[in-house]
């Protein structure tokens, strides 16, 4: 296998390039082109180690360079599920269907699948505990026509909210690919969606996970019952670097390894 392109890179990243056997790609094909495309190898391959099938992506806007494990399937677009929850909090603020992080969305009192969804929540909240209900609640507030004025400006997936309101981004017609994913979250990253400055900080930091090491997390799983997520992004400095997976996950036993394996890759590529 070719060594990696490495100018432009540091010295701790020419080491990882070189010890990971990635292969340059120097032309993008279609939604993944950029001006270096790394492709990494079958040694970097965690989902094969775990006898599964998975895809990552990710993407450094200030290199504009892009990293990609499976790439066929890094460009096939999923529904998004619960990864949509950034968007749609992002657009739900930015409309005025939401005030703010600490708006209180009150429990009906009906079952819900979930146990933890079984109280009032705040948007913050709901965001941490995946709440459906929640979201299904802000999205009949938002409204279609918005939703396709704002996936459009966006440049969200394949930009389609269908004909009904609470259910597009968790059966589609929405769909969205882990390239795609990684550049949207980059744009977010560095607070330069096409809207308001105060949504896009709102939701930054709704969505911090945690830090150590002078790096810090941001990220949102999702899981369609057939397809789960993990996409985000980790801040070192004035360096960013978005990140998208997916993997086939039939299983809620599962949800687990969507943050184990992307951290392996995330460290594999000397960003987390």
């Amino acid at each position: 296998m070719k060594k990696a392109r490495v100018s432009g890179l540091s010295r701790r990243d020419m080491l990882c390039a070189a010890s990971c056997s990635f292969a340059a790609i120097l032309t993008g094909v279609g939604r993944a082109s950029a001006s270096e495309i790394i492709r990494l190898g079958d040694a970097e391959d965690v989902f094969a180690r775990q006898q599964m099938s998975g895809t990552f992506a990710a993407y450094d806007a200030g290199a504009d360079r892009l990293i990609v494990l499976n790439p066929g399937r890094a460009e096939t677009r999923f529904v998004p599920a619960s990864t949509f929850k950034i968007p749609n909090s992002l657009i739900a603020l930015e409309v005025g269907a939401v005030k703010d992080a600490d708006e209180v969305f009150r429990y009906d009192g009906k079952p819900r699948r979930v146990a933890a969804w079984q109280k009032d929540m705040t948007l913050r909240e709901a965001v941490t505990a995946s709440n459906v209900p929640v979201f299904q609640e802000i999205a009949r507030r938002v409204g279609l026509d918005a939703y396709r004025d704002w996936l459009a400006k966006l440049d969200y997936g394949n930009r389609e909210a269908g004909d009904v309101v609470d259910r597009f981004w968790l059966e589609g017609p929405l769909a969205i690919s882990a390239i795609e994913q990684a550049r949207f979250i980059a744009r977010l990253a560095d607070g330069a969606l096409p809207m308001s400055a105060r949504p896009q900080a709102i939701v930054r930091e709704i969505i911090r996970i945690e830090e150590k090491d002078g790096r810090t997390l941001f990220a949102k799983t999702g899981w369609d019952g057939k397809i789960g997520w993990w996409a985000g992004w980790v801040e070192r400095g004035d360096r960013k670097t978005a990140f998208a997976l997916n993997m086939d996950m039939t299983r809620i036993e599962d949800a687990p390894k969507r943050i184990s394996l992307g951290k392996e890759l995330l460290a594999n590529l000397g960003a987390y």
